[in-house]
């Protein structure tokens, strides 16, 4: 990594082969040249989802699929496990598209388990599920794999935010059942902003058939009908598909379970290593994040701490929302190797030593 340094939970550093992918030249998005590059980084994605369902190209961030989920998917009502700033807005999005949630809340810090979705489920009658994997608010990583066998013994459809956990944690949509599998690129991919994707299954894309008043952009059935064509109904971002295209080869050529190990070894480390300097872990640890690791500041001040950080190149995220003074957040989503994060982590024992004096 080059100064600054950034352990931020996204947008991350992006390596110099995928930032000069997007100074390629651009050419028509109705040509073949972007019907190839299309298929292409479509059929990558599948790859990476473990997925043969249709995968999409969306020109929005991740919050324009909530959007989209709420007009195609969700006939009557939605039932929402929010644990976390994300998880909440995506029940907020839902509702603000004039469709019924019901919310399966724990606190911060806490994750969804399965035993108490299926409560919320035995008496619901919600014919959808919208799922956080990994809330970056607080560094939760809800289980989903158990979380999604319960959506099954149900029927419900499933929509799943995997925004700040694809690339960095686990997942097979296919294996594990999920109807709608969303993401952005500027988190453990290591794309810069401005695309996002998901895959969709059969199921999802019948329920869009019947459902009225989708709109336009967000339709995935006008979506399915140009991706069938290797196209997008609006012009894309063509240098943002060009850099996930570059990404996505170099988290195959490392192979993609490493890449979720590493991760896995880079956050366990960063944990220990806040922890011996006094920051205790701010989830439950059983349900600790892989692709980020949230930390209590204790008496030291969040702030200061961040900004003497800052000052020597490295960028750390802050607290989010509510916990903005109480907690900081460390990324390692992407290209975070271990020689980098022990690197930060001695300097910020070096600011520590300041602080207290």
């Amino acid at each position: 990594m080059e100064f600054p340094k950034l352990f931020t939970v996204g947008p991350v550093y992006v390596r110099d082969e995928v930032r000069q992918e997007m100074s390629r030249q651009m050419f028509s998005h109705r040509s073949k040249e972007y019907a190839d590059l299309h298929a292409s980084v479509v059929e990558k994605i599948k790859n990476l989802l473990y997925t043969k369902n249709e995968v999409f190209l969306y020109t929005s961030s991740a919050t324009g699929i909530w959007e989209s989920c709420a007009r195609n998917v969700v006939q009557k009502k939605a039932l929402c496990c929010v644990n976390g700033a994300f998880s909440k807005r995506f029940a907020q999005v839902i509702e603000a598209n004039g469709k019924e949630v019901e919310k399966l809340e724990k606190p911060l810090g806490s994750a969804i388990t399965p035993e108490e979705l299926d409560s919320a489920l035995s008496s619901s009658d919600a014919d959808s599920v919208a799922i956080v994997y990994n809330e970056t608010s607080t560094g939760v990583m809800n289980p989903l794999r158990d979380l999604l066998r319960v959506c099954k013994d149900y029927d419900v459809l499933t929509m799943v935010d995997v925004v700040s956990a694809v690339g960095g944690a686990p997942l097979y949509v296919d294996k594990w059942g999920i109807d709608i599998c969303l993401f952005s690129v500027q988190k453990c991919l290591a794309v810069p902003p401005g695309l996002a994707a998901a895959s969709i299954s059969q199921r999802a894309l019948e329920r869009s058939e019947e459902a009225k008043n989708k709109g336009y952009y967000f339709d995935m059935k006008i979506l399915e009908k140009y991706n069938k064509r290797n196209n997008t109904p609006a012009t894309p971002p063509i240098p943002q598909i060009f850099a996930l295209s570059k990404a996505l080869d170099l988290i195959f050529e490392e192979g993609i379970e490493r890449v979720w190990s590493r991760h896995k070894e880079v956050s366990d480390y960063v944990k220990s290593r806040c922890e011996g300097m006094g920051f205790p872990l701010f989830p439950e640890r059983e349900y600790a994040s892989q692709t980020l690791s949230c930390m209590k500041t204790m008496d030291i001040n969040s702030v200061e701490l961040l900004n003497k950080m800052a000052q020597r190149g490295y960028i750390i995220g802050s607290g989010y929302g509510s916990l903005k003074e109480e907690t900081f957040r460390v990324g390692n989503m992407g290209n975070v190797y271990m020689n980098d994060v022990k690197e930060m982590l001695d300097v910020m024992q070096e600011v520590l030593k300041e602080l207290k004096k």
